[in-house]
Parts: structure tokens; sequence; C-alpha cells
């Protein structure tokens, strides 16, 4: 590695810790993430992910045994809010691994051709999308297909893109007329050309900044999602299916709820730390 490499890194990451916050998020993100991946290992009942039935352990408070207590079914929480990671973070990130090209080559296309009814329909279809609520539109999509947690990934990618395409549309509208953009057509270049070596370098801090904040709202959307029923099925573990079981048990059994509605809190908080943080790098504001 090159000294002016560990001299950027070293640059970045003092950017990045600026005020401790983002190292916070940062840890509870790898804290989560590892817990995700492990989860088979390190949950104490990893049959308890599945259809099982304990009821002669069912409704029992934490304890030393069992430390987030039972649910109704006498299987222990805390193994399966470890299983529910898995799905909770593919959910987020998935979501935005689609989302984000689809929106930003829309984005591109829109403003590279921008005062053209290329511009026109493609923005036109972008202003329909947001002017739904976001969740009222998901709600709608995930309620027409099966209920599970690809479909419930389609209903929210569906719905995201469209933000990433307003995003780059603004940016690569005001840098359309730079000279460089006008040099590089002069000397030959395409429009693939453009977009990787011009519009993306350009772009791509504020791509990353958004995506990073994203991750967070896409999880509770899952989540939302979940509790209402159209997303992930029982006997699967997932973080909204959960609540929505615990809910009917309030207050007395209410670390059904509660445990994980503090997990998605601070998997959301993780994720909003870092995405600060990153921001800071690149000089942009989160929104």
């Amino acid at each position: 590695m090159t000294p002016e490499r560990k001299e950027s890194i070293v640059r970045n990451w003092y950017k990045f810790s600026a005020g401790g916050a983002s190292v916070v998020g940062l840890i509870i993100v790898i804290v989560i993430i590892i817990l995700a991946i492990f989860a088979p290992i390190i949950a104490p009942y990893p049959e308890d992910a599945g259809a099982v039935v304990k009821f002669s352990e069912s409704k029992l408070p934490p304890s030393s045994k069992h430390l987030m207590g039972t649910d109704t079914m006498g299987r222990d929480v805390f193994s399966r809010l470890l299983f529910s990671l898995k799905g909770t973070l593919l959910m987020g990130v998935l979501v935005l691994a689609i989302s984000v090209p689809i929106g930003f080559i829309v984005g591109v296309l829109a403003g590279y051709y921008r005062d053209t009814w290329i511009e026109t329909v493609l923005m036109r279809i972008v202003d329909i999308f947001l002017s739904v609520p976001a969740l009222v539109l998901a709600l709608a999509i995930a309620s027409i297909m099966e209920p599970n947690l690809r479909n419930s990934m389609i209903a929210i990618t569906i719905m995201w893109w469209p933000w990433y395409a307003r995003l780059t549309f603004g940016v690569v509208s005001s840098l359309r007329t730079e000279n460089y953009i006008t040099y590089a057509e002069l000397t030959g270049a395409g429009l693939g050309h453009i977009i990787v070596k011009e519009f993306l370098p350009n772009t791509i801090d504020q791509i990353l900044t958004k995506m990073t904040l994203d991750i967070g709202y896409v999880i509770i959307m899952g989540a939302t999602l979940s509790f209402a029923g159209l997303g992930e099925q029982p006997p699967i573990p997932a973080l909204g299916n959960m609540i929505n079981d615990g809910v009917k048990f309030l207050p007395d059994m209410w670390w059904l709820t509660i445990f994980p509605a503090v997990t998605i809190i601070l998997i959301v908080l993780g994720f909003n730390l870092v995405g600060d943080g990153v921001g800071n790098i690149f000089n942009v504001e989160g929104n």
C-alpha cells in the first residue's frame, strides 16, 4: 500500500470518526452482522427457529435459562431473534442493491437528455411513484402477492428506486453543461463512457451516503410489512411478526414485544450513525 493510500485512509477515518457517534454506529452494525452470520452457533436453542412447540416452557419471563423469555409456544425468544437478523439485513442490502442501479440509470438518462421527451417520460413516471406515500404503495403491492420475504423485498424495491432517480437526476442535470462533459462528447466518448467516467464519480458520494442512511428505513419498512402479515410467515422468525405476536399479550408478556422492537431501533440507529459518518467523509449532509 502506497503512503498516499495510507494517508487517504487515515484522513477518511478521522472524518468518519469525528465526534465518536459514527464509531458507535459502526460497532453496532458489526455486532449485528456477526450475530446474524453466527446465529446457528450463538443461539442457545437453534431448533426454536423452526416449527417447535414446548408448552411446558411457554410464557416464561426472561431468566438465566431464557435470556429474553419464551413465547406462547415455549420457543426461546433470544434464539428466534438471532435467526431473524439474517432476513432483516438481507432485506436492507438486497432492496438497495436493486433499487440504486435502477434509480441511477433512470436519473442519468433523464438528466443527460434534459428538455427532451426522454426526461419528460422518465421523470413523470418518477413523480407518479413519489406522489403515493411509500408505505401505502408497499402495502398495496405486497398485498397482491404471496406473503414471503422475497415478495416483500420486491414491493419495497418498486417504491424505493424513484428516490435515487430523483437524486441522480438533480446531480446530472447540474453537471450536464460542464466543460469536461462537453469535451468528452467532442472527443467521441459514448454515453456509457460518460456515465461511468464522469457522472458516476460525481454522484457516488451522495449515493453512498443515502444508501447507508436508507438501510435503516428499508428495514423498518420490511418490519412493517411483516407486522401486517405480508412478510415472512410463521414459523420463520421475523422481527415484524414477532412484535405482532407479542402485542396481543401486552403488558403481561412484555418481553415478546420489547426485545424485537429494541432490536429494530438498534439496527436503524447503527446504520443512521454510520450514514452520518459516511456523509462526513464526503462532506454530504444526511437527509
